[in-house]
């Protein structure tokens, strides 16, 4: 089943994330029309090769237009029109950089993989379920319920405003008509009767004037209040749950229920400033002593314009390494995206904003960094502003040496991406501020897993998203918090999470060390201090499994296949009833990066065994694909021919119903001669080989890949005794 048909089949929650990350950069109508030939692209692999990235835009295009001959001859008009503008829309965005349309995909796609590792994985850890309390849902209710409140109270006083508009106009009509009576008239009962009336009227204009004012104060109040508490500590939760999914965790939705929120308020507050507008023109029109629209209404005014709102909506990330942001590389590009979190058009163009890094002035931010927040930027209608082509570069020392660009530099020091944020309307200027997630800045790649440990410790330990000097005392974190972060790094990075098996064996792993006490581990534990007889640290020996699975055993990982994260104990534990032949794979506690598997048997006695062949690692996984090796791995026992002694995967599959739709190519036959009489060659293919003694209860380390395919080792099978190829086994020239 195809990764696309996967997703559809998703629960409601799991569909609305899926729904976050498709938008105008690419939109759902093409990921639904060209499934199949989008999942067998490799977009992750263009991201980085411009050329690769111009064939597949190319050949996109030429995707769509097939679609759109198929739906012209179907006549569906609307279909149509939305494929002509797609294609518009994406030939205009992308022609010049096409390697960002494969960034985008490719993030699309591996957002798919984790949330469908999320569903097929329900069990929540406890940062997961602390972003799903029903105290937040009430809140959030409680919170759309006075907003509605707010909105119908402004609705209120644009009706008292509408009454105080007629109760002046009765009122200078009134007075105008006793202005043009005749002196004798002014005399009679009648027109001191009018008079009286006329002092009424005012006073009770007065009182509706007062009235309606402390009514709009009342409502620029709540309006404040509800801003300033409830839907910040939203938008904090928010921010929080912003923390979790920059490491790895799921991204619940709910920035767009804040921002109609937000919305709402500021319509309620732009609503009450034209109402006080049309007061102080009644005020201009007639006035008397103690009239209180003049005295109130510009502190009021300037109180409808007390917001705080830009917001981080993408944090900044190198488009290079995807899952790795709030970590950039000096002189690299990175990108990030900023959000208002209000909806109103007359703000289009309006707010500018600027990006700058820091306040020390140790780092500059080349390119473009001064732009305008526009609809255009966003595919609901939002204000919204990305940069796409900022660089951090650091400056040169004040001594006027070359500075320290290119040297090491230290993981743990965080710095801050800042935008000043202005925005101008109805004559008024106002000036606001927001930062980034602290970010790390390196000056090489190989200091790229250190710094994204530094990122995955700050965000896991606190809520603070501004505390730049957390590494000073970094505090501890919880074993269980850190163990559903690992399992989301192999979640967002890899595809498949961890079970509680494989959490488990880590669990151990971690807390063998001196430093765990009361549920807490500390940071120089985690990935500054060597594990127990090692020479690396805990995240560095994790880490490279990442990149072990990443790049050389993806498909049989996604697949389930691999075990991983077992004590040589437990494997034993776990093989020593199965049926010979059986066999698990596990990553290698001594080998960075490297995977190893292990079989069990059984002697001539009955004795159970089981061997381990010594690691692969990437080095050798690069010249032979590791389910080939599965295939086609032989073991020489003394005196015997060799075959293959994997037969089944743990618990009981048979291998190739495991891994057959992995093999590269099936094995090799001898070929024949053709037609024309001319000579075949025997083709020749790396065949793993290990040699076990028959004396030994444990196998030893092979010396492994020999260049010899099934059909080669027939032939010599024919025409050699089986001492005769052990000898040559044996041979010095036969070693690695």
């Amino acid at each position: 089943m195809s990764q696309w048909n996967q997703v559809q089949q998703l629960e409601i929650k799991f569909l609305e994330q899926v729904d976050q990350f498709y938008d105008d950069n690419f939109p759902m109508e093409i990921r639904h029309l060209l499934a199949q030939w989008i999942e067998n692209q490799d977009w992750e692999a263009a991201s980085n090769n411009e050329t690769m990235a111009t064939i597949l835009l190319q050949n996109l295009l030429i995707q769509l237009d097939e679609q759109l001959g198929r739906v012209s001859k179907e006549k569906n008009l609307l279909l149509i029109h939305n494929l002509k503008r797609i294609r518009k829309v994406l030939q205009g965005k992308f022609h010049g950089n096409p390697m960002h349309v494969a960034v985008v995909i490719s993030n699309c796609l591996r957002e798919e993989r984790r949330i469908l590792a999320a569903a097929n994985m329900p069990v929540q850890g406890p940062l997961e379920k602390s972003l799903q309390s029903s105290s937040v849902s009430e809140r959030q209710r409680n919170v759309e319920h006075k907003v509605a409140a707010i909105k119908n109270s402004v609705q209120m006083t644009e009706q008292d405003t509408k009454y105080l508009e007629d109760l002046q106009d009765e009122f200078d009509y009134r007075y105008k008509t006793i202005q043009t009576m005749d002196q004798s008239d002014k005399n009679s009962a009648m027109m001191n009767q009018e008079v009286l009336t006329l002092q009424e009227m005012l006073n009770s204009l007065d009182f509706k004037r007062k009235e309606a004012l402390s009514k709009m104060t009342q409502i620029i109040y709540e309006t404040d209040l509800l801003m300033n508490n409830m839907l910040i500590e939203e938008l904090q939760d928010w921010k929080r749950r912003q923390q979790i999914a920059c490491i790895g965790g799921p991204l619940h939705n709910g920035l767009d229920q804040l921002q109609n929120c937000f919305t709402l308020l500021a319509e309620s507050l732009f609503q009450l400033r034209r109402q006080l507008e049309k007061l102080e023109e009644q005020s201009t029109k007639m006035t008397y002593e103690g009239d209180p629209i003049p005295v109130q209404r510009t502190h009021m005014v300037e109180r409808c314009y007390q917001w705080h709102l830009p917001f981080c909506e993408r944090q900044p990330c190198m488009p290079t390494h995807p899952q790795r942001p709030l970590v950039l590389k000096t002189l690299i590009q990175f990108t990030v995206k900023l959000r208002l979190l209000i909806k109103l058009p007359e703000l289009n163009c309006q707010v500018k904003v600027k990006a700058s890094i820091d306040n020390n002035r140790r780092f500059v931010l080349c390119g473009t960094n001064v732009k305008a927040m526009s609809i255009e930027e966003s595919s609901n209608g939002s204000l919204s502003v990305e940069f796409r082509h900022l660089q951090p570069k650091e400056m040169k020392s004040s001594a006027g040496g070359k500075g320290n660009e290119g040297c090491h530099m230290v993981t743990e020091e965080l710095h801050s991406i800042t935008f000043e944020t202005q925005i101008c309307l109805y004559g008024l200027t106002i000036d606001l501020e927001t930062s980034s997630l602290p970010v790390v800045m390196i000056s090489n790649v190989s200091q790229l897993p250190n710094a994204w440990a530094s990122i995955i410790w700050y965000n896991v330990s606190t809520n603070d998203s501004q505390n730049l000097v957390f590494f000073n005392n970094p505090p501890p974190a919880t074993l269980s918090q850190l163990l559903e972060v690992m399992s989301w790094q192999f979640s967002s990075y890899v595809g498949r999470g961890l079970n509680s098996d494989q959490l488990n064996m880590l669990a151990e792993k971690l807390t063998v060390q001196s430093s765990y006490s009361d549920g807490h581990l500390t940071w120089a534990k985690f990935c500054k201090e060597h594990l127990p007889g090692k020479s690396f640290t805990f995240w560095t020996w994790l880490e490279a499994i990442l990149d072990l699975i990443k790049k050389h055993i993806l498909p049989l990982w996604i697949d389930g296949y691999v075990m991983g994260f077992v004590s040589k104990e437990k494997e034993r534990l776990l093989l020593k009833d199965k049926m010979p032949g059986t066999f698990l794979l596990r990553f290698s506690e001594s080998h960075l990066g490297g995977i190893t598997f292990t079989w069990v048997d059984h002697s001539e006695n009955g004795e159970v065994r089981f061997h381990s062949v010594e690691p692969y690692n990437k080095g050798r996984l690069s010249a032979l694909p590791f389910a080939d090796i599965l295939r086609d791995y032989k073991v020489i026992m003394a005196e015997n021919i060799p075959e293959n002694p994997l037969k089944y995967l743990y618990p009981d599959i048979p291998k190739d119903k495991a891994f057959g739709k992995h093999y590269s190519s099936q094995p090799c036959e001898v070929s024949r001669p053709t037609e024309r009489g001319d000579k075949g060659y025997v083709p020749s293919v790396f065949i793993p080989i290990s040699t076990i003694r028959s004396d030994s209860m444990e196998p030893h380390s092979p010396s492994d890949l020999l260049p010899m395919s099934p059909s080669v080792y027939a032939v010599l099978r024919e025409n050699l005794s089986p001492t005769t190829i052990e000898t040559a086994m044996k041979s010095p020239y036969s070693a690695e």
